[in-house]
């Protein structure tokens, strides 16, 4: 019969149950020998096969181990079991107590079709001892151990089915248990390999984002310091080639403001190169600031507004939205003729990876999005520049704009936090 016991418990019972039934019957069949009036031949019987049962336990606990599965050996030694008990129990009906193991061993040492058949056996032996002892004398007797006999062969049979399903159970709780622990792997495996990639992606957008700048810096160089650096020796080579002190005066003039314009460049794209609007303040509080003080530079209204919870961002999020917000606003005070400019910070951490949204509106002039070159030769680097700055951190950047209607940008980026 399956029996789904706790398994330290299980092991206890499998190595010292048996021998403590034994022992009891022993003790038992002692003591009740004179008043239930057991005779000389049913001594005998118990001088036999007392040592009999306890070698057969001997070698029972000895090939325990090998024996992991019901197999014909198993059965063997059963039904050897068995026989013991029931001439033992014949003898004194006391022994019933050691007979009663076949109830516990039966499913794991007999095969499926044999285990009814060998549940049958015991509960013969248990009926002959619940009646009295064997042989049942008398109708009455015989009625009696029939009865017994039925309701041992339903209990056991219910009980097995009983086992059945519960260890049927179980089996398909450590399966569904399984099942899950290989699904928990490969979901932390996946988000492994998610950590891994997102890192990979910072570092590229990293990489990507300082080769830009890099080249961004060595254009302006070319066209702004580059050229006034240009301009300045040529003044110069003027004043050393003439003789006149006016003409030499007047290009020495040409030649300071050529280098005065020459150094705001420099301090400008120094400037752009490090957000240094960052350095101490978070997003909003710098986009707030670089808002108001173009307004105040450009004599443009402008807004800044912050919706969602503002969280900190990681550098590289961070800067690329201060640098497109930079550039908008640029783009609007050289093109749009704006009387009113809007800004707006939206965060949108609320669903699984979060996103963070950058809207810039203008009432200006608008434009045909059609007609716009691919990149400004005015400086800068435009819409695809900007768009640029977005899709290095998977991101996208989006432009709506009418002639006469207005422009309307909206930068779209992960939200990847400071400390992701």
């Amino acid at each position: 019969m399956t029996y789904s016991a706790p398994q330290p418990t299980r092991a206890s019972f499998d190595r010292w149950g048996p021998w403590a039934l034994l022992a009891a019957g022993v003790v038992a069949a002692a003591i009740s020998a004179r008043a239930i009036g057991t005779d000389r031949p049913g001594l005998e019987v118990c001088a036999v096969f007392v040592p009999v049962a306890v070698a057969l336990q001997w070698y029972s606990a000895r090939t325990r181990r090998r024996r992991q599965a019901p197999s014909r050996a198993g059965a063997v030694l059963y039904l050897a079991r068995w026989a013991v008990a029931f001439m033992l129990t014949w003898a004194n009906p006391f022994f019933a107590l050691y007979a009663v193991t076949g109830f516990y061993t039966a499913s794991r040492e007999l095969p499926r079709r044999l285990l009814l058949p060998g549940l049958f056996l015991t509960s013969v032996t248990m009926s002959g001892s619940e009646i009295g002892g064997w042989p049942p004398y008398g109708l009455v007797r015989w009625v009696g151990f029939l009865l017994i006999l039925a309701v041992n062969v339903g209990m056991a049979s219910v009980f097995t089915r009983y086992a059945d399903q519960e260890q049927a159970r179980a089996v398909v709780q450590a399966e569904t248990i399984d099942e899950l622990e290989r699904t928990n792997t490969a979901l932390q495996q996946a988000l492994d390999e998610n950590a891994a990639l997102h890192a990979q992606l910072l570092l590229q957008a990293r990489e990507a984002g300082v080769a830009d700048e890099r080249r961004r810096l060595a254009a302006e160089i070319h066209d702004t310091i580059a050229q006034g650096l240009a301009g300045i020796i040529a003044q110069l080579q003027v004043v050393i080639n003439t003789p006149d002190p006016e003409v030499a005066e007047e290009h020495v003039g040409r030649a300071l403001a050529l280098a005065r314009h020459s150094l705001g460049e420099a301090r400008r794209s120094v400037h752009n190169l490090a957000p240094i609007a960052l350095e101490h303040d978070g997003l909003p509080e710098a986009l707030q600031k670089t808002v108001a003080e173009w307004s105040e530079r450009t004599g443009i209204r402008a807004e800044f507004t912050v919706t969602g919870t503002a969280e900190q961002l990681h550098e590289e999020v961070a800067a690329t939205l201060l640098r497109i917000v930079q550039e908008a606003l640029s783009n609007t005070a050289r093109h749009a003729h704006a009387s009113r400019v809007g800004v707006t910070l939206s965060y949108l951490g609320d669903f699984p990876g979060g996103e963070v949204i950058l809207d810039i509106r203008d009432d200006g002039t608008g434009f045909d999005l059609l007609a716009v070159p691919a990149r400004s030769r005015a400086g800068g680097f435009g819409l695809d520049g900007m768009r640029a700055r977005a899709e290095r951190i998977a991101g996208s950047l989006t432009v709506e704009s009418e002639p006469g209607l207005g422009t309307a940008l909206s930068a779209r980026v992960p939200l990847v936090r400071h400390d992701d």
